[in-house]
């Protein structure tokens, strides 16, 4: 039995090069990252997921659930706009603190650790 996960078909000609996406996701994640630091406090957990999205070593599947909720988090249309202080960012967590749910096995300790060390030195 074959899951939708299996073959995703991204085309590298619409979407641009692996090394693009990764880049383009990650500025994205570091803009919102930054309006939104204050407003969630589990944001660790937010950029260990990214690290964990990105990790050669994690599942596909799993890889994907990651970045559809961290494509959600930063992508400017959603269910409640991100500048209504207080609760713009309130569909982003549930989103983020369901996928984080599913995939908290995959989130190796490593991940925390480069997600830390990104918040502590402002590299995200």
């Amino acid at each position: 039995m074959t899951s939708p996960f299996d073959d995703l078909n991204f085309d590298p000609e619409i979407l641009g090069p692996e090394e693009e996406q990764r880049r383009t996701v990650r500025d994205r994640l570091a803009r919102t990252v930054r309006k939104a630091a204050r407003q969630i406090p589990f944001m660790d957990d937010v950029l260990a997921t990214y690290y964990c999205a990105f990790d050669p070593a994690t599942p596909r599947k799993v890889r994907t659930t990651a970045i559809a909720a961290l494509a959600y988090f930063v992508l400017p249309l959603d269910g409640i706009p991100d500048i209504l202080l207080g609760i713009g960012f309130g569909d982003d967590a549930a989103v983020l603190l369901a996928s984080i749910a599913l995939i908290r096995s995959h989130i190796r300790d490593e991940h925390y650790e480069a997600a830390r060390k990104a918040l502590e030195d402002d590299e995200i």
